[in-house]
């Protein structure tokens, strides 16, 4: 298969997941209509204050973190390659009367719909596995920062992402392969029990391989962080040992559960 074969399978599952997580308790619609923000303690720690900065919010799926950054008032731009997902995004910038911005399309072909530089790029949990190419997605984010502007990377980690959902046990490569794992998703991370059965594909990222790409395009690493929990239940069934932090299995030591990082351009 050519990249375009696995992207397109992509884009209909995260197509038929949009309206799945509309309704899901992980993504809690109520709360977030109600003013609530979308984003976690760890974000919104390393982020600081937005308000007046331009962010470029990379796979932002339907805008919840893209429009939380709009209501502490930041000049956002979202981008997702799901036009259902971009679909809900627009209607609810509409409905809560707020002026961020969203585009339809794959991030490798963003040069083609975007100009202008940005104060922030921001990405976070579940961007990266999606990406064939990490250091041409680097080579594009880094093109849209502006000058002494910070790249906001926060996702899961790679340790976490070597187990099996269903079993948890290492089972996933550590390192990066150009050959994507191939799998049939059944349900999805915010519903286990959803109505839905859809082929994906996705790659794994070590943390040398994140962090070698932004090194060699110029980027100044500011912080790197890494987290022993996760802020979601992102197999079903992991503990919550304090509200809002989950742990995976029953193991005798702790391990990173997600990572973030800090750049500066």
């Amino acid at each position: 298969m050519d990249l375009q074969q696995y992207f397109e399978t992509n884009k209909d599952l995260w197509n038929q997941k949009t309206s799945i997580h509309l309704g899901t308790k992980m993504y809690d619609m109520p709360s977030f209509l109600a003013g609530n923000t979308s984003l976690d303690s760890i974000i919104l720690n390393k982020m600081g204050a937005v308000a007046g900065k331009r962010i470029l919010h990379l796979q932002c799926h339907f805008g919840q973190d893209s429009l939380s950054l709009a209501r502490m008032g930041a000049k956002v731009t979202g981008v997702d390659f799901s036009e259902k997902a971009i679909a809900v995004a627009r209607d609810l910038n509409a409905q809560l009367n707020l002026d961020a911005t969203f585009i339809e399309c794959n991030i490798y072909d963003l040069k083609d719909h975007l100009k202008g530089a940005f104060d922030i790029v921001f990405a976070s949990y579940g961007f990266l596995p999606w990406l064939p190419d990490f250091d041409k997605w680097v080579q594009i984010a880094n093109s849209f920062l502006g000058k002494g502007g910070i790249m906001h990377l926060t996702e899961f980690h790679p340790t976490l992402n070597m187990f099996d959902w269903e079993d948890p046990k290492p089972r996933y490569d550590y390192f990066h392969n150009e050959q994507p794992f191939e799998e049939i998703e059944e349900g999805t991370y915010a519903d286990r029990s959803a109505d839905i059965s859809a082929k994906e594909y996705f790659w794994n990222y070590s943390i040398s391989e994140v962090m070698m790409p932004l090194l060699k395009n110029g980027l100044t690493l500011v912080d790197i962080q890494e987290y022993d929990y996760s802020p979601y239940n992102l197999f079903g069934d992991m503990s919550e040992r304090a509200k809002g932090e989950y742990v995976l299995g029953d193991f005798p030591c702790n391990f990173p559960h997600v990572y973030s990082m800090i750049w500066r351009k």
